[in-house]
């Protein structure tokens, strides 16, 4: 069997894939463009990926392609059809990343919501040395206990934030981006109630035409002028114009992101030019890539290939 990684670097350098070679030969490359995906499948059997297009154009000439497996949730990138018309099976992962991105979500909150930027220049700077105070808290900041926190997109990962934020004392509501999600055990709000009452909003759903642009100059203007603003869901759900205005005219406090609409990063983003960390944090795509989440993926994945293989 001859299994070939068209992106391995999206997964890492420091992933063990020694159980792949025991299934067969392994060949990765690190990024592959439609153009070389074509060359590089003609002889395999299995083809690990992330995000290269798999369709007629990229795998037309794998003869005798087995099983695609894509090291994601998401899998527009896959042509569906063209996959069922030659009968080769596609696997996704779903799950893997929930405690990643769970913690990450309170990562971003903390950094923002305790001023860290503020006091951790302070002391390197070396203000702190030999000050007058024993204390310095020019920066306010608050207790995340008793502040209401509203969850857009309540999956898997909005129910892990859901029930941390429980244990911080917050009280917790969310907005079903369907209109068709009840959970049971959790508080449902509609989407203005949501954004008027939260003292924190977070975005854990995938993108769809109903979250397409959801956050929007409208939105944010009726959230609360203290409040802090956390995107963990799918970068085109928000509008980066409408979020950079709101945060520049102050309606909103902060807001924190790890998903872009361009990632990576468009020259032209206007988030770009606000350099001030205590109004915006945005990281890499990060959330999901700790290296347990990375290793639980991967195993998931040899699983995978595994039974396809028996």
């Amino acid at each position: 069997m001859k299994i070939v990684f068209l992106d391995a670097k999206t997964i890492g350098d420091d992933i063990d894939l020694s159980g792949y070679k025991e299934l067969g030969e392994v060949v990765t490359y690190d990024f592959s463009t439609t153009e070389e995906a074509r060359e590089r499948t003609k002889d395999a059997d299995v083809i690990v990926l992330n995000k290269v297009e798999i369709n007629e154009a990229s795998i037309g000439e794998a003869s005798h392609l087995r099983l695609v497996c894509v090291t994601a949730t998401g899998t527009n990138n896959l042509d569906k059809e063209y996959l069922a018309k030659r009968n080769i099976p596609w696997r996704n992962v779903a799950g893997y990343s929930t405690e990643s991105v769970a913690q990450h979500t309170f990562a971003l909150l903390f950094y923002l919501m305790e001023k860290l930027r503020y006091y951790d220049d302070y002391v390197k700077s070396e203000k702190y040395v030999e000050d007058i105070s024993f204390t310095h808290f020019d920066h306010v900041f608050h207790e995340l206990s008793g502040k209401t926190w509203g969850i857009i997109g309540l999956g898997s990962i909005g129910r892990r934030v859901a029930d941390i934020a429980k244990l911080f004392g917050c009280h917790v509501i969310y907005y079903s981006t369907s209109g068709k999600n009840n959970q049971d055990g959790y508080e449902r709000a509609s989407f203005d109630e949501l954004l008027r009452n939260s003292d924190i909003v977070s975005v854990h759903a995938p993108l769809t035409p109903e979250t397409n642009g959801l956050m929007n100059a409208e939105a944010f203007g009726k959230m609360k002028p203290e409040a802090i603003f956390l995107n963990l869901g799918r970068g085109p759900i928000v509008v980066e114009q409408d979020l950079a205005d709101a945060l520049n005219n102050g309606q909103i406090a902060a807001a924190g992101l790890d998903v872009l609409c361009k990632e990576p990063m468009a020259a032209d983003n206007p988030l770009k030019m606000i350099k001030d960390s205590e109004r915006l944090l945005i990281t890499p795509h990060i959330a999901w890539a700790s290296i347990e989440a990375r290793t639980r993926l991967m195993q998931i994945i040899l699983g995978y290939i595994k039974e396809e293989m028996q």
